[in-house]
């Protein structure tokens, strides 16, 4: 089941061949899926480790539902490329704290990037197996308009912040992996969305050498 649906986004390439997407880029997508998530109505987040926990806590902001947290793997962090299967990390405990808010209650599942579907088809049958909410909801800040592996039932209402081309995104959270400093990586953003402001470090250190110079003239009178 579809709620509604977000808008396409076109992004340029980086040199490196990758797409770039800011925090507010991040929290501008998530913030434009509250009124589809609040129609669905959700009593608990279950956020996917790790590139569902900042999304999930934006909306944890707007929407005012607790989180619980899972860990699934499909990419091998080492070899650049996924899995045959998806490998189970963590799950959370039904018997205390907010895991007494899932079972026979409404369910949504977050994850930044919906690329095969292969991670949430695997989300979504492991809770109903362990847990049996009453509905579930699943929500991507990016679903990558290609042809899926896996599967969202009909009856799983489907969430996507924005649609993608099928790019490697990469995300603020991650700069460090691709060997960026987080205002490298914010730079990249902006030029992948096409904007050409400069740092914000930029900008002080004009208005620094300024006010340098300034000084410096005061100082010789």
């Amino acid at each position: 089941m579809w709620r509604g649906d977000g808008a396409t986004v076109e992004r340029k390439l980086a040199p490196d061949g990758k797409v770039y997407f800011s925090y507010a880029d991040i929290a501008s997508a998530v913030s434009s899926a509250v009124p589809r998530v609040k129609a669905f109505g959700p009593d608990v987040i279950v956020a996917i480790g790790g590139g569902g926990f900042i999304p999930a806590r934006m909306l944890r902001t707007e929407c005012a539902v607790p989180i619980l947290a899972v860990s699934l793997e499909l990419y091998d962090d080492a070899t650049k490329t996924a899995r045959d299967t998806v490998e189970l990390k963590q799950w959370f405990d039904e018997g205390s704290g907010f895991g007494t808010l899932v079972r026979g209650r409404r369910v949504l599942i977050v994850d930044e990037v919906d690329d095969t579907r292969t991670t949430l088809q695997y989300a979504v049958e492991e809770l109903r197996r362990r847990n049996a909410p009453a509905a579930v909801a699943v929500l991507v800040v990016h679903n990558k308009r290609k042809p899926k592996r896996g599967a969202v039932p009909q009856d799983v209402t489907y969430i996507a912040c924005e649609h993608v081309a099928d790019h490697w995104n990469c995300y603020p959270w991650d700069a460090a992996a691709y060997g960026h400093a987080i205002d490298e990586h914010e730079a990249l953003a902006r030029s992948c969305a096409g904007e050409s402001r400069k740092f914000p470090g930029a900008a002080f250190a004009v208005v620094g050498a300024i006010v340098g110079a300034a000084l410096a003239a005061r100082l010789k009178n």
